[in-house]
């Protein structure tokens, strides 16, 4: 009897996904998998659905048709919040950080006992509250601000908190959108680094413009154009890739 190949199981597995905005196809038949531990980019020229698919995978924005399974289960169905208790989470382009807060409040009002009305009347700052802030402080390059007020951060350092806001929640995957626009050299190098640390324990998915910091972090890079797939593959394989220059790296 032959051993019959089981399929790969992937981390993430978007297939057929389409959705439509009054007849207009943002998203037209994409199928995509990210696998455990991996760093995906999704590159393309404006309008090319990039942030729409993110969109659909946080629940934001409804499929018209299509599956996006997150360890096995189907995302299209499920609220916001339920898809981000499934351990999906998601980073915007602007920071949406407590600005009036410290480094530390703002991570502890993300530690994830808080989240339901019950857990944040009894939540309570004890030793394994400080040891977690302490650690994700250490890790997005902010331990020694931790008494500082998010207001007075850099553009950079507010970044690194809003990621840092959603690693104390412990998603297994991490999407963050254009994390590095408005950075200085150094603070795009360090967020490479971040990156290539919290990949240790999750996977990530970034929409990314800078082409330099995608050569720093990317695994594999997925290259859309008009919502559907153009190209995908290694940053070398997709920045030769005729169509790619074509249609978006050529101008």
């Amino acid at each position: 009897m032959m051993d019959v190949e089981q399929p790969k199981e992937f981390l993430l597995s978007i297939e057929g996904l389409s959705v439509s905005f009054d007849g207009f196809k943002a998203v037209n038949d994409l199928s995509l998998y990210v696998e455990e531990n991996e760093i995906r980019v999704i590159i393309g020229p404006n309008g090319a659905g990039k942030t729409t698919v993110l969109d659909l995978i946080c629940g934001r924005t409804r499929a018209t048709e299509g599956s996006i399974r997150f360890r096995g289960k189907e995302l299209t169905k499920l609220r916001e919040h339920e898809i981000v208790h499934a351990g999906v989470g998601r980073k915007f382009q602007n920071p949406s950080i407590y600005e009036d807060l410290t480094v530390f409040e703002n991570l502890e009002l993300s530690f994830p006992r808080g989240r339901s009305v019950l857990g944040a009347l009894t939540f309570r700052r004890d030793a394994e509250v400080i040891n977690r802030v302490e650690e994700i402080a250490e890790m997005i390059f902010l331990k020694d601000h931790l008494e500082t007020d998010a207001a007075i951060l850099s553009h950079g350092q507010k970044q690194w908190l809003e990621i840092g806001m959603l690693l104390i929640q412990s998603p297994e995957l991490l999407m963050l959108d254009e994390p590095v626009a408005g950075m200085s050299v150094s603070e795009r190098l360090k967020t490479a680094e971040l990156l290539n640390t919290i990949i240790k324990k999750h996977s990530v998915i970034v929409i990314e413009h800078d082409m330099k910091f995608v050569e720093d972090i990317a695994h594999r890079v997925t290259v859309l154009h008009q919502g559907k797939v153009l190209s995908e593959g290694s940053m070398e394989r997709v920045q030769s890739d005729p169509k790619v220059i074509e249609v978006y790296l050529g101008h």
